[in-house]
């Protein structure tokens, strides 16, 4: 039986009553009997342990069991009313800090954070780089200590990896403490930390009932005597025909890895330095161990290494920059979606048109840099965005609104290759921040139609428009109106007047979310097309939009069934 990774306990009936609603509110498990022997009987096998009950009692609990920070559980205790809710061990490691913040935001308490980054306001130095997979070691506390001192430190990246924001000054001075970024192992002169990106890919293949000790003992020693470090493995590969070998699965199992099976054939698709035809006989494929390493192309560090019943090889794969498409809604913060403030929190580089860097700072962590381009330089900050994130940094791109709809995503993509990680962060449009404030006029089916020609043929445009008139859609009008394209408004509602009855209701939304906002209801043939600017929507009712309480309504065409 699996282990749950939540235990929570409790040491009175009024603390049991919130420990049950805690244990499945994050779905763990609630143990009763004496919360002593619960929680010895816990310790080793759960992730995290809530304790509710006093601090004191918890840490007299909690303290014959106390070894090492990156081994135990995580341990939050919260009092009998549910008013706090504190990170008593393994805040950074353990993931305590995050636990008590999501236990008082379920109880509207308050959580209680000590470890003295997070009481600075800085990313700890053992969380940096956790968002792109990247595991940190080394001299933490007395490195952390001399960066919240104020202090700067050096930093060296032998691969090519996202990181995030450094959280000091930078400094080439040889005694200042050293951050480096690699999956060698090197000897070290001054306080030190260093970053295990997931470079590392082991091909392992094996005699039908290989022992789980060979295998992992062929592996720690191929790791070793290369200088690598077990912190930078991606993953463990070996050939289909081994899914079910106990050897190779509880070898890689005991060192905390994933594992990806694959076929002869697409073995057999890799060139490996070393092919043997005994294997191919064996397997129908002329390596394992060296394929399976190479699989995801890049360089082979440890060719095969055999002992009597196992063969491994190590290679390091591409490594991958990361460019994240960040949309950060239409303008109010509240509408900034929690992935969009991840992403600009571990980013490196903030790319973006000047207000939208300027909005998206808040979010941003000590150290970011930010790029800022001005309007018509859309293909620039694409180029730059891509560049950034091809040099290995990770970049944030923003824009407002979605940044997949009339904005960044397209020009972007398009100069994107294989060669970087991208994820796109989706995000309230603006057409639907004025939808929210008009009412429903979306209700039914419905389209978003620029009416900029800019990069678009007006006669295009004036199809597009003619066909959703047709086609009876509720239309939301981006870039409506602007200093230098004042006719074409006017042109789309005469389009439209031909098949609407000029008393359609139209919603003008100015600047949806923004401190400016307006929001004005008319009808099709009562539009003030003067009053319309750039930053300006303009939503038109299909043929059965109504207004109910002054909101406008587009039904769905849902019955009530007779009673």
């Amino acid at each position: 039986m699996t282990a749950p990774r939540t235990v929570v306990l409790a040491a009175t009936e009024t603390g049991r009553r919130l420990a049950v609603d805690l244990a499945v509110h994050l779905d763990g498990e609630h143990r009763t009997g004496r919360p002593r022997d619960a929680l010895a009987a816990a310790w080793s096998r759960a992730d995290a342990l809530v304790l509710v009950m006093a601090t004191g009692a918890a840490v007299r609990l909690v303290a014959p069991h106390l070894s090492d920070k990156r081994t135990d559980p995580a341990v939050v205790c919260v009092d009998d009313a549910g008013r706090f809710a504190v990170s008593l061990c393994g805040g950074h490691e353990g993931g305590a800090n995050d636990l008590a913040d999501r236990i008082a935001a379920h109880l509207r308490a308050a959580p209680v954070v000590t470890t003295a980054s997070e009481a600075a306001g800085l990313p700890s130095l053992g969380s940096l780089g956790e968002h792109f997979g990247v595991r940190a070691e080394g001299d933490l506390a007395a490195v952390g200590g001399h960066v919240l001192a104020g202090g700067s430190v050096r930093v060296e990246r032998d691969l090519a990896w996202p990181l995030g924001p450094i959280p000091a000054p930078v400094t080439d001075d040889p005694a200042a403490p050293l951050l480096r970024v690699g999956d060698r192992l090197a000897p070290e002169t001054t306080p030190n930390v260093s970053y295990r990106p997931p470079s590392l890919v082991i091909g392992i293949g094996s005699s039908r009932g290989a022992p789980a000790a060979e295998v992992g003992d062929l592996i720690d020693r191929a790791l070793a005597d290369a200088g690598l470090s077990p912190l930078a493995v991606h993953t463990a590969v070996t050939v289909d025909l081994k899914a079910d070998e106990p050897g190779i699965n509880q070898a890689v199992a005991a060192r905390g890895w994933s594992i990806v099976h694959l076929t002869s054939d697409t073995l057999a698709a890799v060139d490996v330095p070393n092919p043997s035809e005994t294997v191919r006989a064996a397997v129908g494929t002329p390596s394992v161990a060296e394929a399976a390493a190479l699989h995801l192309g890049g360089e082979l560090l440890v060719p095969k290494r055999r002992s009597p019943m196992a063969t491994v090889a190590v290679a390091r794969r591409p490594a991958r920059g990361r460019l994240a498409l960040v949309s950060l809604g239409p303008g109010a913060d509240d509408l900034t979606a929690p992935r969009a403030a991840a992403e600009l929190a571990a980013a490196e580089v903030v790319v973006g048109f000047g207000p939208y860097v300027d909005q998206a700072a808040r979010w941003t962590s000590r150290g970011a840099v930010m790029e800022r381009f001005g309007l018509g330089q859309e293909v620039e900050r694409a180029d730059r965005a891509v560049a950034l994130a091809r040099a290995g940094h990770a970049v944030a791109l923003v824009g407002s609104g979605d940044v997949g709809v009339y904005a960044m995503a397209s020009p972007t993509l398009e100069r994107a290759g294989d060669d970087i990680d991208v994820v796109v962060v989706p995000g309230v449009t603006a057409a639907l921040a004025a939808s929210a404030l008009l009412g429903a006029p979306f209700g039914h089916d419905h389209c978003s139609i620029s009416l900029s020609d800019l990069m678009t043929p007006w006669e295009l445009i004036e199809e597009r428009v003619e066909a959703a008139a047709r086609g009876d859609l509720a239309i939301a009008f981006y870039n409506p109106r602007s200093a230098g394209r004042d006719w074409q408004l006017s042109r789309a509602l005469e389009i439209l007047m031909r098949h609407r009855d000029p008393g359609t209701p139209v919603g003008v939304v100015r600047d949806a979310e923004r401190p400016d906002q307006a929001v004005t209801v008319t009808t099709l043939g009562g539009l003030d097309v003067d009053a319309v600017q750039m930053t300006t929507l303009v939503l038109v009712g299909s043929s059965r939009t109504r207004m109910v309480a002054g909101r406008m309504v587009t039904p769905r065409g849902y019955r009530s069934e007779a009673p």
